[in-house]
């Protein structure tokens, strides 16, 4: 560096001694409880700092990782190389008229009963999903027949050269669990939902019963990512692995789970070899089945 820092020293200048972690263990912040060490685990507190360490990262040419909330992701058991950026402190949620402004590092559930408690609908579908804001965007989330691309406005994010732009949801280009955010590199900063005014009974309603739903057919008692994959044109995936006789099935400490199918369980101290060989195990065996290929939902990252 031109400063003579050490990249170390540069990152608490940015974000101050609390905020940076060094060789954290990314298992402490994912729903599967996997995944090994990260060279540096950052938390920014504001959007300038997270385009300072995005500035910093192409600087140095160093790697660096988004993390998100770490419930649609499995991290490799050798861990991240680089700079691995948490959003958790940039959680806050307002709004403005029927519009609601949330910040990347919010949870979206929050967000759905913030929206609740103003009266304003639309972000019902969303008060069971495990995910951010941030990552909830990035792969437009979707559940119970909604998904974010339905309420979206516009949002904010910091490109891959550290510039803040505000883009709307045509330039998102959001489709079934994608979007154009990974292509771009763009790391969301903010997202702003246009909802309706309605009676908060009715909206309250519809959530109790989506999260009786979800709380009776998920394996919730034990660490997973979520549903693992996305839903094959014409099928069900967990239908697909549940007629192929794989719920209960598994590798080392992972398998398939007895509740949902198209889950995948962390029943006794999995590591993430243990996971990915799972879902391998499932994509083989529908695909022998079924001549059906399933795609993950889930992202894989880090070194094995």
């Amino acid at each position: 560096m031109t400063s003579g820092h050490s990249v170390k020293q540069a990152l608490i200048d940015i974000v101050g001694e609390n905020n940076l972690l060094i060789d954290e263990l990314i298992r402490n912040y994912t729903y599967t409880k996997l995944g090994g060490k990260a060279d540096y685990f950052v938390m920014p507190t504001s959007v300038e700092h997270v385009q300072a360490i995005v500035k910093l990262a192409n600087q140095e040419q160093m790697p660096f990782t988004l993390l998100g909330n770490g419930s649609n992701l499995i991290v490799r058991d050798g861990g991240i190389r680089g700079i691995v950026m948490s959003l958790k402190h940039l959680n806050h949620i307002q709004h403005n008229g029927e519009v609601v402004i949330a910040q990347s590092g919010a949870r979206i559930i929050d967000t759905s009963y913030y929206a609740l408690d103003q009266s304003l609908s639309g972000l019902e579908f969303a008060c069971g999903i495990p995910g951010t804001v941030g990552g909830a965007l990035y792969m437009n989330a979707g559940a119970y027949g909604g998904e974010i691309k339905d309420c979206l406005k516009e949002a904010v994010v910091v490109d891959r050269t550290g510039e803040k732009l505000t883009l709307s949801l045509d330039e998102l280009e959001l489709d079934y669990r994608t979007s154009n955010i990974p292509d771009h590199g763009y790391i969301v900063i903010e997202a702003r939902f246009q909802l309706q005014r309605k009676e908060q009974a009715a909206i309250k309603e519809v959530m109790d019963d989506l999260t009786e739903r979800r709380e009776s057919k998920q394996p919730l008692e034990y660490p997973s990512c979520g549903s693992v994959f996305k839903r094959p044109p014409g099928y069900f995936a967990g239908k697909l692995i549940q007629d192929s006789d794989l719920q209960g099935k598994g590798i080392g400490g992972a398998e398939v789970s007895t509740k949902h199918a198209g889950f995948i369980v962390n029943k006794a101290n999995a590591t993430a070899k243990d996971y990915i060989a799972v879902i391998e195990m499932v994509q083989a065996k529908v695909k022998e089945n079924f001549d059906v290929e399933l795609e993950r939902e889930v992202r894989i990252l880090g070194e094995e």
